[in-house]
């Protein structure tokens, strides 16, 4: 396992979550969010817009549908002055 894996997978045991919620396309959106945010909005932005869409999906959203609908949010928006530049 990687330390991610193993973070994960310790994450979810403390917080009494099944392993595996995390998948590998649910980590690789939330990643690609998390850093389109950062550029875009600010980089403090993505943790919380993380959270937020796991509420979103405990209160009943798809996952998927989530992400793709703040990409579209953040598309709309002018780059923040407190984003981080794209090098």
């Amino acid at each position: 396992m990687s330390t991610l894996e193993d973070w994960l997978t310790d994450a979810s045991a403390a917080l009494s979550l099944p392993p595996g919620l995390v998948t590998e396309q649910v980590r690789d959106d939330l990643l690609d969010l998390t850093r389109d945010i950062a550029h875009n909005v600010a980089r403090i932005a993505g943790p919380l817009t993380c959270y937020l869409v796991g509420m979103a999906v405990v209160n009943g959203a798809d996952p998927a549908a989530a992400v793709a609908q703040l990409k579209r949010l953040i598309e709309q928006r002018e780059p923040s002055p407190e984003a981080k530049p794209t090098a």
